[in-house]
């Protein structure tokens, strides 16, 4: 789960992070007030939307030299133009891709005087099973070319989880950012304080860029991007208040409700499998065929008809799927089960497009039976190498 810029900011600042002062607005007359609030006079007028790059970003509405998602304002009357621009109106960045996202919220913000620019962020190092800390000492909007290009640039510190985080971590921090005296002193406290969020909250994914020595010598995070477990959301009702709905894609917000894992993709054939692995080696096998996913749907182990209907449905909302591969290994979920809820769905959607079928595991012969006694025109394969090809080959018959 992902939160807004001012929502990563509020949560932090109940740690100690020493951040600007800001307000979020959803009106132009929002916007004003808020700006009222702030000591100025220079404000940052920032578009708040699940997605990084805004500053470099174009709005569809508006011509293409006009400015990004966020916007330095030196008077009232120029926060209430930035935010006029700015709200409905859609926002394309790198990550959003080409449909971009509509901006209906703002965080307007008391402006800084930047002397220099840093980045930090807090990941899951999965390989290790521990906290990174990733530091560099070219923070700013272009950290992804840093990466690229000058990767030595970039520190990483690693943290077990068995120690937690100790005085040594906090000092490679500032050793990393090259900070001398009292900054070198805030970073580390301010590594300690994320690191304590980070775990606290249970995040996937902190990253603070840029973090900002200002003017007055002070170290502040001017903008945070935050993302949860999932899985562990139950311990955090106040952060699952924070869920803007409108930022996800109602298909996954569906799937939700029925705890199936879907994420839409941009291919035509639709995919429907028991397990995370099973469904990677899916979309991988289709690709291998020459077509390419629309989805990536895991219905679990423990899959109803109610769910597998549910899936379909979801499946089908997308107007870009030719057709649907469903691929089954039963182990705790048995193929007569699964064979029942893909018969019981097929009919309930009126399915108009080609569906093949891979059941293996627990009970297949039972599945296979049911699946050719239904009457509807599904396709069984044999393996999963067979199902890709007789999906891809059904799609682009169609095609």
């Amino acid at each position: 789960m992902n939160v807004h810029e001012y929502q990563a900011k509020d949560l932090l600042a109940k740690y100690g992070v020493s951040i600007p002062a800001g307000i979020p607005a959803l009106t132009v007359e929002d916007a004003v007030a808020a700006a009222r609030q702030l000591p100025g006079p220079l404000y940052v007028v920032k578009a708040q939307i699940h997605a990084g790059g805004r500053g470099k970003g174009k709005f569809k509405e508006l011509p293409v030299n006009a400015k990004g998602g966020v916007r330095l304002a030196k008077s009232l009357d120029d926060v209430a133009a930035h935010a006029g621009e700015m709200l409905g109106n859609t926002l394309v960045t790198i990550q959003t891709g080409e449909a971009g996202k509509q901006v209906n919220r703002l965080y307007v913000t008391d402006g800084v005087d930047i002397a220099r620019e840093y980045y930090l962020s807090l990941v899951v190092d999965r390989g290790s099973g521990r906290v990174a800390l990733i530091v560099s000492t070219e923070g700013g909007i272009d950290i992804e070319q840093v990466a690229h290009d000058t990767p030595e640039k970039i520190a990483t510190i690693v943290i077990d989880p068995a120690t937690g985080f100790q005085p040594h971590h906090g000092r490679a921090v500032a050793y990393a950012l090259n900070l001398a005296g009292d900054l070198n002193k805030q970073a580390q406290k301010l590594a300690k304080q994320l690191y304590e969020a980070f775990v606290a909250l249970d995040a996937e994914m902190l990253e603070i860029n840029p973090l900002v020595e200002a003017a007055d010598g002070k170290l502040l995070v001017l903008d945070a991007k935050m993302s949860f477990d999932g899985n562990a959301l139950y311990r955090h009702p106040d952060v699952v208040a924070l869920r803007d709905e409108s930022e996800e894609d109602p298909a996954e917000i569906e799937a939700s409700k029925y705890d199936l894992a879907y994420i839409k993709l941009d291919g035509n054939i639709g995919c429907m499998v028991n397990g995370a692995g099973l469904a990677m080696a899916t979309m991988d096998i289709i690709k291998l065929n020459g077509e390419f996913p629309a989805n990536f749907l895991d219905v679990g182990g423990g899959a109803t008809r109610e769910k597998v209907t549910a899936a379909f449905k979801i499946i089908l909302k997308d107007p870009a799927v030719k057709g649907i591969l469903v691929n089954i290994f039963g182990g705790i979920m048995k193929c007569d089960i699964i064979a029942d809820g893909i018969v019981a769905a097929a009919k309930e959607v009126n399915l108009a497009v080609p569906l093949v079928v891979r059941l293996e595991g627990t009970n297949v012969q039972q599945g296979k039976d049911i699946l050719a006694n239904s009457g509807l025109p599904i396709v069984a394969a044999n393996d999963l190498g067979d199902a890709a090809r007789k999906i891809v080959a059904q799609v682009q018959k169609v095609s």
